[in-house]
C-alpha cells in the first residue's frame, strides 16, 4: 500500500520505469551480501586493479626501450611513429633503461653543443657527465622483454618474429643460423685490448718471424682462427668532439696515450691540455705550422695548384695527419699513413681528429693502391727510409708507381736504364700481398690518351674517365658509371638522407665496404665528410676509377680485420656484398669486425636481399644493436655501449 500511494503521483507511463529500478536495486543489494566481490558483477571494476595493470605496461615497457626512442633522436628531423609504409624500429638493446638513454642514442648535443676550449680552466671531473659507461649485460629476462637475440635464439625465430612485427617480409623461413656467444679477444702480451687490430698485433706469428729488418713486423699477419670478439672500450671512453673542432682538439680519454707528446715535445705536433689532446699545426719540417708549409709548396711548385690540379694527396709517415687535415681547406682529400710502431697511436689520433687515416707500412710489400692513383706523394720526414732497411731507390720506386706526378729529375738514373720500365704483365698484378716492385711504372701522360692526367675538381667527379682497371683486363662502359652515378644520387638523396634514423650533422667519416665506382661517395660529395672508399679483393676491380673521380680508397679482404684502430668510424656502408663474403668466411668474423671498426652510438647500413638481411639482423641484435628493417632491402643498425664481461688476460 505504501509503495501504491508513494506511484499514485506518477503517471501511468512513468511507473513501470520506476518499479523496475527500485527491483534492480533490491536484487543488487541482495547479491552483494551473499557474494561481496566486486568483481563478481560485470559492471564493477577494481581501482586497485586497474593501478596492477598500469604499473605492469610501465615496468615492461622500462624494460622493452628506453623512455625516448633513439631513432627519434637521430632521425634527423624524421619522426619515428609508424604508420603504413614507414619503418618500424625495433628495440635490440638489453641494457637497463637509463643507460641506452644515456649513450646509446645520439642525442641532439652531440652535434650541436662544442666543448669548451683547451686553454679554459675546469675541474678535471667536468665531463663526467658524457661518460658512457659500459653497459655488461642484464639478466636474460630483460633481455627478452627488449626484443635482444639473445645467445641461445637462432636468426630463423628472430626472423619469424619480426615476420609478425610487419618487418620480414614473409616467405619461407630460413636455415637457423646459431648465434654467438660474445666475450673480449684476448690479446699478446704488450698489446693493448682496446686498441687491438687483429692482422696487426698477432703477437704469436710475429715473434716467429726470421728477420725483422725490411719491418715484416709491421706488416699484416692475420691469426687463424679468425677473431669472433669484442675489443673493450677505454675506461671513460665518451662520443667524439664534433668536426670541424676536432681537428684541434680531442677528449684525452678516447686515446689515452701521452707518450707521444713526450716523443714529439720539440716539434709541437701535439700537447695535452686537461681532458683534451690539443694539435697546434706542428710538424717534423713544418716547425712554423702546417699552413705557412702548404704555401711554401705552392710557391715552390706553383703548377700543384691544391684543390683544382691536385684532389689526391699521400701523405707518407704522416705523424698526427696534420697535414692532410689543413689541406682538406684547399678541397685536398689526403691518405695520410704510418706504420703501427713506438710513436704511439699516431694514425688512431687522425681519426679521432676526423682526418682520413690508414695504417700502413712500406716494407717488403706493396701498398694497397692502384698503380697511378695519387696526384701527389708528399714525405716530410724521409728519415722513414732508413728505419725500414730498404734501400733508398726500392722506397722512392714504391712511392712513384703510386704518383701520376712523377716531375722529380730521373734523367740521370734513366741513362742506363735504371730502374728498368716496369712491363704489362707487373701492371696486370694485384697489389695486395704482392712483393715491392723494382721497376718504375710509365709516368701519366698529359697530352691526353687512355692514361692521362685527369681534368680538374670538382669536374673530374662527374666527366668521362679511363675506365680500364689497371690490375685487370675487365673494360667498364661509360654508360654503366653514369648509371651507377645516377642511381646513387637518386637513392641517397631519397631513402639515405630521409629515412634513415642515422643523424648525418654527426657523421664525419664513412666507410664504403664495396665501393663499386664509388659512387656511393660522389652522391655525398656536399655532406662535411669524408669516405673510405674499399674494393674487395675478390670483386672487379674499380679503385682506379674511383682514384680518376678524386676520391680516395684502399684493397682488402673483408674476411680479415681492416688497417684501422678501434672505434675509428661513423658509419659502416655494405651493399650486396655479404652473400659472396660469407661463402668464405662466417657471419660472425664479420660482425665483429663491424663492430670493431664503428664507434659507439653510430651506424651499420646493410643493403642486401631480405634473405641476407634475416641473417644479419639476429646476429647484430644479439651485440645489443638497435635494428630496423626499411623497405625490405635495408638494415639500419645502431651500435651501443654494451661490452661483454671481461674473460681472459689482456695487457
Amino acid at each position: 500500500m505504501a509503495i501504491s500511494s508513494a506511484l499514485s503521483f506518477l503517471s501511468d507511463r512513468k511507473r513501470p520505469i520506476v518499479v523496475a529500478v527500485i527491483l534492480f536495486i533490491v536484487l543488487s543489494s541482495l547479491f552483494l551480501l551473499f557474494n561481496p566481490t566486486p568483481s563478481a558483477l560485470p559492471f564493477f571494476s577494481s581501482p586497485s586493479s586497474h593501478l596492477s595493470s598500469s604499473e605492469t605496461s610501465i615496468l615492461v615497457s622500462s624494460n622493452a626501450s628506453a623512455p625516448e626512442a633513439p631513432t627519434s633522436v637521430a632521425s634527423n628531423g624524421v619522426s619515428s611513429s609508424s604508420t603504413n609504409g614507414d619503418p618500424v624500429p625495433v628495440s635490440a638493446d638489453a641494457s637497463p633503461p637509463v643507460t641506452v638513454t644515456t649513450v646509446a642514442s645520439d642525442g641532439v648535443g652531440d652535434s650541436t653543443t662544442d666543448p669548451p676550449r683547451p686553454d679554459s680552466t675546469g675541474d678535471p671531473g667536468d665531463a663526467a657527465a658524457d661518460v658512457a659507461q659500459p653497459d655488461h649485460g642484464t639478466s636474460p629476462a630483460a633481455a627478452e622483454e627488449s626484443g635482444s637475440a639473445g645467445n641461445n635464439e637462432t636468426a630463423a625465430g628472430v626472423s619469424a618474429e619480426r615476420d609478425a612485427e610487419g618487418q620480414g617480409g614473409g616467405g619461407a623461413v630460413e636455415e637457423p643460423v646459431e648465434l654467438p656467444s660474445w666475450e673480449l679477444c684476448e690479446v699478446g702480451k704488450g698489446v693493448v685490448a682496446a686498441d687491438y687490430i687483429p692482422c696487426l698485433d698477432n703477437v704469436k706469428a710475429i715473434k716467429a718471424l726470421k728477420s725483422l729488418r725490411h719491418m715484416e713486423h709491421r706488416e699484416r699477419h692475420c691469426p687463424e682462427p679468425r677473431p669472433r670478439c669484442l675489443v673493450p672500450l677505454p675506461e671513460r671512453y665518451r662520443r667524439p668532439v664534433p668536426w670541424p673542432r676536432s681537428r684541434d682538439m680531442i677528449w684525452y680519454n678516447n686515446v689515452p696515450h701521452p707518450k707521444l707528446v713526450v716523443y714529439k715535445k720539440d716539434q709541437n705536433w701535439v700537447r695535452k691540455s686537461g681532458n683534451y689532446f690539443v694539435f697546434p699545426g706542428g710538424g717534423t719540417q713544418f716547425k712554423n705550422g702546417v699552413t705557412a708549409y702548404i704555401r711554401f709548396i705552392e710557391q715552390i711548385l706553383p703548377n700543384i695548384q691544391w684543390g683544382t690540379h691536385t684532389r689526391t694527396v699521400l701523405d707518407v709517415g704522416c705523424g698526427v695527419a696534420s697535414f692532410g687535415g689543413y689541406l682538406l681547406d684547399r678541397n685536398v682529400i689526403t691518405m695520410s699513413f704510418a706504420p703501427k710502431d713506438e710513436h704511439e697511436a699516431q694514425i688512431q689520433f687522425a681519426l679521432e681528429r676526423g682526418i682520413p687515416a690508414f695504417l700502413a707500412v712500406i716494407g717488403t710489400q706493396k701498398l694497397p693502391f692502384p698503380d697511378n692513383s695519387f696526384d701527389v706523394v708528399e714525405n716530410h720526414c724521409w728519415s722513414s727510409i732508413e728505419y725500414s732497411g730498404l734501400e733508398d731507390i726500392t722506397f722512392g720506386l714504391q712511392l712513384l708507381s703510386i704518383a701520376k706526378n712523377k716531375e722529380i729529375k730521373m734523367t740521370g738514373m734513366r741513362k742506363n736504364n735504371e730502374p728498368p720500365l716496369c712491363s704489362e704483365s707487373d701492371r696486370s698484378r694485384s697489389p695486395w700481398y704482392t712483393p715491392l716492385d723494382s721497376c718504375l711504372f710509365p709516368a701519366v701522360s698529359s697530352s691526353g690518351g687512355g692514361n692521362s692526367w685527369p681534368i680538374s675538381w670538382p669536374e673530374r667527379l662527374n666527366m668521362k674517365h679511363s675506365t680500364s682497371s689497371n690490375n685487370s683486363s675487365i673494360q667498364f662502359s661509360q654508360e654503366k658509371i653514369d648509371s651507377d652515378a645516377n642511381h646513387w644520387k637518386d637513392l641517397v638523396s631519397e631513402v639515405y638522407l630521409n629515412e634513415f634514423a642515422v643523424n648525418w650533422s654527426s657523421v664525419r667519416n664513412v666507410m664504403d665496404m664495396n665501393a663499386g665506382f664509388g659512387g656511393f661517395a660522389a652522391s655525398l660529395i656536399r655532406q662535411p665528410l669524408w669516405v673510405m672508399n674499399v674494393v674487395p679483393v675478390d670483386e672487379p676491380d674499380m679503385l682506379p676509377i674511383i682514384f680518376n673521380r678524386g676520391l680516395i680508397g684502399v684493397y682488402h679482404d673483408w674476411c680479415e680485420s681492416f688497417n684501422t684502430y678501434p672505434r675509428t668510424y661513423d658509419l659502416l656502408h655494405m651493399s650486396y656484398l655479404l652473400g659472396s663474403l660469407t661463402e668464405r668466411c662466417h657471419i660472425t668474423e664479420v660482425a665483429a669486425e663491424i663492430d670493431r671498426i664503428l664507434r659507439p652510438g653510430r651506424w651499420f647500413v646493410l643493403q642486401d636481399t631480405i634473405e641476407v638481411i634475416r641473417k644479419m639482423d639476429p646476429v647484430l641484435r644479439s651485440l645489443h644493436y638497435k635494428t630496423t628493417i626499411i623497405k625490405q632491402q635495408f638494415l639500419v643498425a645502431t651500435k651501443g655501449f654494451w661490452r661483454p664481461a671481461s674473460t681472459g688476460p689482456h695487457s
